[in-house]
This record gives structure tokens, C-alpha cells and sequence, in this order.
């Protein structure tokens, strides 16, 4: 009709799907611009624990750091299905980005004061993007039925984050929280599973390996940037440099070198070909995703043992220091253990035997200095790395899941 003007007609989905041709996908620079958000963010997580260093506090920052990695983690598969170059995934990614900076920033205050702006901003993260996806694959995409399925278990976690932010008290605040992060975290393992919708299956998964794999690792390298920041910053700060000071600062940049030899320097290209050459990659992603929330963890509250060495280097630590101290070198060292057994198909015995090491010298710990504590787990995560590194090099990954 003459004068009536016509909506365009909306993009078909699979224009909107990332092209492939069986080459390994590229990260997109939008993905990198978005991961910058993470940097502070993870900075933010580590502060939490800083400042809170204790059993109570170290619950807190699990729950606080399972809502940034589960908000990275679905954003990064939706990121791999479809393409942030185009206009529809770069305003909703770039959308996020605003949003995931003010969960980060809301995190100090995350139990407190602005528990709403925290959950408010992750449930617009989560399900927001959630929906929206589901709303561009209208019309039988293939992907549509594990979308559908995904908006509903964050439909459900979306009322757990909202109910604990209003909730009365700290004790139900968290409680509420935690069956959010499980509805989130767990999910997944079976499918999205729900009544009338079926259950997804991680062969349908169709992801592109290369790219999860990378976006994973390039991860790693946000939060070991991050810790160098944050020892540069407590350097900077620092009103004398004196001998034992530049020595904390020796002990925490090689420790951090010897956290991304482990990874980069003993697996992370074998990993690369594991996932892209699986007979079921969407599996594989997954159980990378649940490796590197324990890997992150431990490269965060590694990083803090490394601030208390730089401002204290002379400290005896107390229960909460000891804690950070040693269980950072730990988390990680168990996770990278994990994440090999992933990759080849066997548990080193090098990580196995360090984390035993730390726990055992734990009861005696308070006798030393925080600097002395600070060598010992840089020394002990060097030698790890040299044992992995001659392991490696015998053991080569399966090529098949």
C-alpha cells in the first residue's frame, strides 16, 4: 500500500552465526575489548579477598568470583556460536561489557549495600543475553532448543540472585546465592535438562575448538596480567625500596612466571589440538570451562599471597595469610593437574606431589617470614614447572575423546 512503510525483515540466524570453513576461528577483536572489563573485574575479586581474609570472607569471594566466571564463561560459547563482528552481537556484547563493569564494580559492597546492583547487573548479563539470542534464532534454529533450555535454568537462577540480594539477613543472602551459582554451574552437566523441553546433548554442541580453547587461555593471561599489576602497584606505593623489598618483588614476578610456564609452557598447545581434533568438542569445551574456574581461582588468591609479601616481607603470617599464601600455589597446582588429565590423559605426579608439599608444610608456616614463604612456593612451582616440561615432552596428547 502506497504511503506504508515496511519494517526490514530481520536477519535470518545463520547469518548471524560465526562462518566455518574448518579453519580455526579467529578471536575477534570485539572479544579482546570485552575481556578488558574481566581484567578489572578479577582485580576486584582479589581485593574482596585481600581485605576479607578469613573463612567467611574466602566463601564470599568463591560465591563473587562463580558469578564472574559463569558471566565470562556462557558469554564466551555464545561468542563461539555467533559472530561478534556483526552489528546484532557487537551492541549486545558491548552492552555487557557496560553491565559487567558495574557487577565489578559493586562487588566491595556485593553482601552489603549493593547486593541489588550486583545481582541486578549479573541476572541482566546472564539471562538478558540469554534471551536475546533466543529471540534472534527464532524460526527452528537448530541451536534454538538448547537456548530455550538455557533460559529457563537462568530463568530459575535469575530468581535465586534477585530473592538473595533482597534477602534480610547474610546467612540467606549467601545460601540463596549458592543454589543460583549450582542451577548455573550445574546445568549444563546434564544437558539443560527440563520438563517438556528435553535435554541438550553436547555432540549437538557444534563449537568451534581452536577458538574456546584460545578464549580460555587468553583468560589465563588476563588474570596473570592482573596479578603483575597489582605487585607493580604495591611496589609503586612502597615509600623505600629496599633490599627485602625488591626481594618480595623478585619472589612474586618469578612465581607468576613459573603459574604461566605451567600452563603455556607444558600444555597449552597440546590442549589446542585435543579439543579441535575431539570426536565430541562440545564435551571437551565444557570440562575445559569447569578446569579453568579452579585455575583462575588459584592465579587470584595467588595473587594476594603475593601482595602480602610485597607490603610485609618481614611479617610472620597469621592463619588467613598462611591460607592465601599456600593455597593459591595449591588451587592452581590441583586445577593444572586436572586440565592435564583432560589434555593427556594422565595425573602428573609433579603437581600432585607440590600441592602435598604445600599442605604438609602448612602447620608450620607461621615460623617463617612472608618473604621466605614467598620464595618457597616460587622455587616449588619453578621446580614443578622443569618436572612437567621433561614429562611433556614423552607424553603426547590423545587425538580422539
Amino acid at each position: 500500500m502506497a504511503g506504508v512503510t515496511r519494517m526490514p525483515a530481520p536477519l535470518p540466524a545463520d547469518a548471524l552465526l560465526r562462518h566455518r570453513d574448518g579453519h580455526h576461528a579467529r578471536v575477534t577483536y570485539v572479544e579482546l575489548f570485552f575481556d578488558l572489563v574481566y581484567v578489572f573485574a578479577v582485580t576486584q575479586v582479589s581485593h574482596l579477598l585481600l581485605h576479607h581474609l578469613d573463612a567467611l570472607g574466602a566463601l564470599q569471594t568463591l560465591i563473587v568470583w562463580f558469578a564472574v566466571w559463569l558471566g565470562w564463561q556462557y558469554t564466551c560459547w555464545a561468542s563461539n556460536w555467533f559472530d561478534p563482528d556483526k552489528p546484532a552481537i557487537r551492541g549486545l556484547m558491548f552492552t555487557m561489557m557496560l553491565l559487567a563493569m558495574l557487577m565489578a564494580a559493586a562487588i566491595p559492597e556485593a553482601f552489603g549495600e549493593r547486593a541489588l546492583v550486583f545481582a541486578g547487573s549479573y541476572v541482566a548479563i546472564q539471562f538478558g543475553r540469554t534471551v536475546y539470542l533466543r529471540w534472534l534464532l527464532r524460526g527452528g534454529h537448530a541451536l534454538a532448543p538448547n537456548y530455550s533450555r538455557m533460559v529457563g535454568w537462568l530463568g530459575i537462577a535469575a530468581v535465586f540472585w534477585i530473592a538473595g540480594a533482597l534477602a534480610p539477613s547474610l546467612p540467606w543472602r549467601m545460601g540463596l546465592w549458592i543454589v543460583a551459582i549450582l542451577c548455573e554451574y550445574g546445568s549444563p552437566m546434564f544437558g539443560f535438562a527440563l520438563p517438556g523441553l528435553g535435554r541438550s546433548r553436547t555432540a549437538e554442541w557444534t563449537i568451534e575448538g581452536g577458538h574456546l580453547a584460545e578464549r580460555c587461555q587468553l583468560f589465563v593471561i588476563v588474570a596473570l596480567g592482573e596479578t603483575l599489576l597489582a605487585s607493580g602497584a604495591t611496589l609503586a606505593d612502597s615509600t623505600q625500596w629496599r633490599p627485602d623489598v625488591l626481594s618480595a618483588l623478585a619472589a612474586t614476578f618469578f612465581g607468576t612466571l613459573a603459574l604461566w610456564w605451567l600452563y603455556f609452557g607444558t600444555s597449552s598447545d597440546a590442549a589446542t589440538r585435543r579439543i579441535t581434533h575431539s570426536d565430541d568438542p562440545g564435551r571437551l569445551g565444557a570440562q575445559f570451562h569447569y578446569v579453568h574456574a579452579i585455575l583462575v581461582a588459584g592465579i587470584i588468591v595467588n595473587a594476594v599471597g603475593n601482595d602480602l609479601v610485597l607490603a610485609h616481607p618481614h611479617g610472620h603470617p597469621e592463619a588467613g595469610q598462611i591460607g592465601a599464601l599456600l593455597a593459591g600455589p595449591a588451587i592452581y597446582l590441583l586445577g593444572s593437574a586436572v586440565y592435564k588429565r583432560v589434555v593427556y590423559g594422565r595425573w602428573p605426579r609433579s603437581h600432585l606431589l607440590a600441592a602435598l608439599l604445600l599442605v604438609v608444610i602448612a602447620p608450620w608456616a607461621s615460623r617463617f617470614e612472608l618473604l621466605t614463604l614467598g620464595w618457597f612456593t616460587t622455587v616449588l612451582l619453578a621446580m614443578t614447572g622443569l618436572w612437567e616440561m621433561r614429562a611433556a615432552r614423552t607424553h603426547a596428547p590423545p587425538t580422539r575423546a
